[in-house]
């Protein structure tokens, strides 16, 4: 497969999960900001802003328009809803060649249908459609198309890109612990409440919300889980492997920082989740460029900035 491709089937996964996890983070927290009158707005969205790396320098004060703006229709934003899925769909051009036409007809599609505003009453509409095509889009994938190294490379991408989001998300929780939101809100913005409740069947604590979104086995949104799925694809796209040692440094990487996250007792993350947070954002921007030099070399880490309007 060519380098170009293989890149391009990487960022596909990458750029669809972004794009449904940022819809579910907004759908939730925009909602909280609604509800909640004692929530500060401009300091909440300046928060929310910041998990994503978008906090504006210029506004004195921010308001949910805002932020709705800027990471749900914006594309000249680079972490926006409206310009992750149209970067999938860029990607998808390229490499129509190896993709059922299915996948391209449906990323297309979708961003055809995308508003280039959004008024507030409607945003969960929005957020709807946009979690309802990336669901499309995976299921398309998971269905129609064989085990082979284009559908690791886009596995690959989506994993990490969602314990890069979930990263982000504990870690802004642990920074805010008195104004930010409920570890209930976090399990819903990862998509995870029912599953939490069916598991532990109690109020969301901080210590069983930590376990169940770094730790569990089952849950395919955990960070475990998203890293083990990671190094399985890395093997399965490089199988030749040293007798002595990990000949990926991307496996390697997310190896360390799977274990670290596996054998440090709970208590211990919850009391240094900051940190740990930090170390796992660390290790996936380290393994996505370990992935780009062993197996994309030739182009250099994409920099997408919207579509010009």
């Amino acid at each position: 497969m060519l380098s170009r491709i293989a890149e391009s089937l990487f960022w596909i996964g990458r750029y669809v999960e972004r794009s449904d996890g940022t819809a579910r983070l907004l759908d939730v927290h925009l909602q909280l900001l609604l509800e909640d009158p004692w929530v500060e707005e401009s300091n909440a969205c300046q928060a929310l802003l910041g998990v994503m790396g978008s906090a504006p320098k210029t506004f004195s004060r921010l308001c949910r328009a805002d932020v709705l703006r800027l990471l749900g229709t914006d594309r000249t934003q680079p972490s926006s809803i409206a310009t992750s899925l149209w970067a999938a769909r860029e990607n998808a051009r390229g490499a129509r060649d190896v993709l059922p036409s299915e996948l391209w007809e449906a990323l297309n599609m979708t961003v055809k249908r995308l508003p280039r505003q959004v008024q507030q009453e409607r945003s969960h509409e929005y957020f709807r459609l946009v979690r309802e095509r990336a669901a499309l889009v995976f299921g398309i994938i998971d269905s129609n198309i064989s085990r082979d190294d284009a559908w690791r490379l886009i596995t690959l991408g989506r994993c990490l890109e969602h314990v890069d989001m979930t990263a982000r998300l504990l870690a802004t929780r642990s920074l805010t612990e008195a104004s930010g939101p409920s570890w209930s809100t976090i399990l819903r913005s990862c998509g995870g409440f029912e599953a939490f409740q069916h598991t532990y069947r109690g109020r969301a604590s901080s210590r069983h919300a930590i376990e169940f979104l770094l730790l569990d086995l089952l849950f395919p949104r955990s960070m475990t889980y998203s890293l083990n799925r990671a190094v399985d694809c890395l093997r399965g796209l490089d199988p030749m492997q040293s007798r002595v040692s990990v000949g990926v440094d991307a496996l390697r990487m997310l190896g360390r920082v799977r274990s670290q996250l596996e054998y440090t007792p709970v208590e211990t993350l919850q009391d240094d989740l900051p940190r740990y947070m930090a170390t796992v954002q660390s290790a996936v921007q380290d393994a996505a460029e370990g992935i780009r030099d062993r197996f994309f070399p030739v182009n250099p880490d994409p920099t997408w900035i919207g579509e010009n309007v």
